[in-house]
C-alpha cells in the first residue's frame, strides 16, 4: 500500500496527509451538521452523499493537477482570468441570489461561484507578474502597475456582492508582492489609498440614505450594520436575546460553549438543528461542539501545518514563480480558514466565508482541491529535480566516440 501511494501520490507526503485528513473530517462533520438539509430532502443520506461526491471529484482533480508541470498552469491562468472576469460581470446582471447576495450562476442546472475561479486565476497571474520583475525600477513599476490593474478590476467586481472575498484576495496579493520585494513606496501608497477609500466609503454609507444609494452599492449597508452590531457593547439586557439578526452568532456561541474540552462526540450536536448555515459558514462551531477544544485545536493545527510546509517548499524552489505561487495559494486557504473561525467564535462580524475543504459547497471544494493540487505539483517537481542521477545506468551506456585531433 505504501509503495502504491508513493508511486501515484507524489510530492510532499505531509501535505497529502493534511489534505486527506481534512477530507475525512469534512465527511464526518457534514453528516452531522447537515441535519436540516436532510430533513428538507426527507432523506438523511442525500446531503452527505452529495458532499462526498464533490470531495471525490476534488480528490481526482487534485491528483490530476499535481501531475501537470507548473509552466502550463502559468499559461492557462490567463485564460482562467479572462473567463472568470466575464462571468463576474455576467453574475451582476443574471446572478442567482442567496442570503441577499447575487454570487452564484446557474448554468445547465449547475450552480457555481465565479469568484472562486477568479481567486485562483488572480493568484497565479499575480505570481507570474511578480516573478518577471528584474532588478530595475522600470520593470518593477510595469509589473506592479499591471498587477494592480488586474487586482482592482477583479476585486471591484467581487466587492459589489462579497466584501470579505474581495478583501481576502486583495490581502493575499498584497502579501505576495511584499514577499516578492516590491518597493515599500508602491506598497505603502497602495495601502494608503485603500484606507482612504474605505473611510470615504463608510462615510458615504453613514450620510447617504439607503433609498438614495444606487442599487449596486446597497449591499454596503448590510456590511455596515453587521460591523455596528458586532461592535455594540452596550445593553446588557439584550445579551441573551436571540432574534433574526443575531441568530447565527448566538447559536454559534452556544455550540462552542457546549463543546467543553472533549465535546459531545460526532453525531450528538444539538445546535445543528437551530444554527443557520451549520453545514457551511458555522461548521467550525459544530466541530467544537462535537469534538471539543481538542478537536477544534487539531483542525487549526492542520491548516497551520499547510502554511508552514508551504513556507519550506517556497525556500526550496529554484525560481521565483513557484515560490510566490505556493505562498499565495496557501495564504488564501489559511486566511479564509481563520476568518471563518473568527466569525464562529464571534471575534469578527458575520461574513460568508466557508471553512476550506470542510464546509458544504461545490465550487469552493473543487477550487480548494486545485489549490492543493498545484502546491503538491510544485513539490513533485522539486523532488524530481533533486533526484540523483543513476550512475550505474550512465556507466552501462556506450561512451561517445572520441575523435583525435591528429586525425583532423
Amino acid at each position: 500500500m505504501e509503495t502504491l501511494l508513493k508511486k501515484y501520490f507524489k510530492g510532499d507526503a505531509t501535505l497529502w496527509i493534511v489534505f486527506f485528513s481534512l477530507c475525512i473530517l469534512s465527511i464526518i462533520e457534514m453528516y452531522s451538521a447537515s441535519s436540516t438539509l436532510a430533513y428538507k430532502a426527507s432523506n438523511h443520506a442525500t446531503p452527505v452523499l452529495r458532499h462526498v461526491g464533490f470531495l471525490a471529484g476534488g480528490v481526482l482533480i487534485a491528483f490530476l493537477v499535481h501531475t501537470i508541470p507548473y509552466r502550463f498552469i502559468r499559461i492557462f491562468s490567463y485564460l482562467g482570468l479572462f473567463i472568470s472576469t466575464a462571468l463576474l460581470i455576467f453574475v451582476l446582471f443574471k446572478g442567482h441570489s442567496e442570503n441577499d447576495a447575487a454570487r452564484w450562476l446557474v448554468i445547465g442546472g449547475v450552480q457555481f461561484q465565479p469568484s472562486e475561479l477568479a481567486k485562483l486565476s488572480v493568484i497565479i497571474v499575480a505570481a507570474d507578474l511578480i516573478s518577471r520583475i528584474r532588478d530595475n525600477a522600470k520593470d518593477e513599476w510595469i509589473y506592479f502597475r499591471n498587477t494592480m490593474i488586474m487586482l482592482i478590476g477583479v476585486c471591484g467586481l467581487i466587492l459589489l456582492e462579497n466584501f470579505s472575498t474581495a478583501f481576502i484576495l486583495f490581502s493575499v496579493v498584497f502579501i505576495m508582492m511584499f514577499i516578492g520585494r516590491i518597493s515599500f513606496k508602491y506598497l505603502g501608497s497602495m495601502a494608503g489609498i485603500l484606507i482612504v477609500t474605505l473611510v470615504i466609503g463608510y462615510g458615504a454609507i453613514k450620510t447617504i440614505p439607503e433609498g438614495s444609494m444606487p442599487h449596486m452599492f446597497k449591499r454596503a449597508y448590510t456590511w455596515a450594520a453587521r460591523i455596528e452590531r458586532h461592535s455594540d457593547k452596550e445593553g446588557k439586557a439584550n445579551k441573551y436575546v436571540i432574534n433574526d439578526k443575531n441568530r447565527q452568532e448566538k447559536y454559534g456561541q452556544i455550540a462552542i460553549a457546549r463543546g467543553g474540552i472533549f465535546g459531545v462526540m460526532p453525531g450528538n450536536s444539538i445546535e445543528r438543528d437551530y444554527l443557520p448555515q451549520a453545514y457551511s459558514d458555522f461548521i467550525y462551531s459544530i466541530i467544537v461542539e462535537e469534538m471539543g477544544f481538542i478537536g477544534g485545536f487539531v483542525v487549526i493545527i492542520l491548516y497551520l501545518i499547510l502554511l508552514f510546509r508551504a513556507g519550506k517548499i517556497a525556500t526550496n524552489c529554484t525560481s521565483v514563480f513557484p515560490a510566490i505561487l505556493v505562498i499565495g495559494l496557501s495564504l488564501m486557504i489559511v486566511i479564509q480558514t481563520f476568518i471563518n473561525m473568527s466569525v464562529a467564535t464571534s471575534l469578527i462580524p458575520v461574513t460568508g466565508q466557508p471553512l476550506p475543504l470542510i464546509s458544504r459547497g461545490g465550487t469552493s471544494i473543487l477550487i480548494t482541491c486545485i489549490y492543493f493540487g498545484v502546491i503538491l505539483g510544485i513539490t513533485r517537481q522539486i523532488k524530481s529535480e533533486e533526484e540523483p542521477v543513476d550512475e550505474e545506468f550512465v556507466k552501462q551506456e556506450d561512451p561517445l566516440p572520441v575523435v583525435e585531433l591528429e586525425s583532423l
